[in-house]
């Protein structure tokens, strides 16, 4: 069902898999048929989940897996009642995403185009290109690391000045590119051997960059860069995007459209940008505000 009618993505239904095979390992150790559980059993799981070392957020995931789990039961006519409806979510701590400054990213990006102008070899040469690419890409559209690793070959020969992206659920979106992130797929297709399907071709199953090692790689100009590894990853590259726009004014649902959020309450992570930027505006503009 999931991936049939709501077109989730394989990392998806790989989460869905791993966290509904732990609550049907629950329930058959307590000897409970899914179709006959209660609320209580429901709410057992989920406090058992803590003395594992389940963080709020991680339990609070699973909890949204068995109600979609039981609902679907309901909705199919296996049950005759969805048992996780009663059942409130573990409160969780409202954490604020990480975010690297401008300056920080300034450097990031300095140090992966001293790397090109450095290599010799032409692998090293197309190693540099690559990573500069990826970094002008990421920075400059906010792209999931999923949907910027699969980006097609023909992205970096378009005319247009935006990407058209297939994201979560299948939904698609336009992702407007800047000079310098064009310019930067022009040169990384240009020391790419072959004609394959990919902008990021590597020997790995999908066929292109996997996420671990544009991760590795990333932290590994981070360090150069002064950065240290825990704060840094190609997410963190994402809410910088957005972080930056929304502190030189952009709107949050023009940067709900760029990320892809579905929900505009996914992007409200973000408006702690927005309450400093708003206080700024009141200390510098009010006409009351002399000091």
């Amino acid at each position: 069902m999931l991936a049939a009618e709501r077109g989730a993505a394989a990392n998806t239904l790989a989460a869905y898999r791993r966290d509904l095979d732990d609550y049907l390992r629950y329930l058959s150790d307590a000897g409970i048929d899914p179709a006959e559980a209660e609320a209580a059993t429901v709410r057992a799981y989920i406090a058992d989940l803590e003395p594992r070392g389940l963080k709020a957020s991680s339990a609070a995931r699973r909890l949204s897996c068995v109600r979609g789990f039981h609902k679907f039961l309901y909705a199919e006519g296996y049950s005759e009642a969805d048992p996780s409806a009663p059942v409130a979510g573990p409160r969780r701590a409202q954490t604020l995403p990480k975010v690297l400054s401008i300056a920080e990213v300034d450097g990031l990006l300095a140090v992966a185009r001293a790397r090109v102008a450095a290599a010799e070899s032409r692998i090293d040469v197309a190693k540099a290109n690559k990573l500069l690419c990826l970094l002008e890409l990421l920075y400059a559209t906010g792209l999931r690391v999923s949907e910027l690793i699969a980006l097609p070959r023909s992205a970096a020969s378009t005319r247009e000045r935006f990407l058209v992206v297939k994201g979560k659920g299948g939904r698609e979106r336009l992702v407007p590119l800047t000079d310098v992130a064009r310019e930067a797929m022009r040169e990384h297709l240009a020391h790419v051997p072959g004609e394959g399907p990919w902008l990021f071709p590597a020997d790995s199953e999908s066929g292109h960059l996997t996420r671990q090692a544009f991760a590795r790689d990333l932290k590994v100009a981070g360090a150069a860069a002064g950065i240290r590894e825990d704060r840094i990853s190609p997410h963190v590259l994402r809410h910088a995007f957005a972080s930056h726009l929304l502190r030189n004014g952009a709107d949050l649902r023009i940067v709900q459209e760029l990320l892809g959020h579905a929900d505009i309450s996914t992007t409200q992570i973000y408006t702690h940008v927005l309450d400093d930027r708003l206080k700024g505006m009141v200390r510098d503009l009010h006409p009351l505000n002399d000091g």
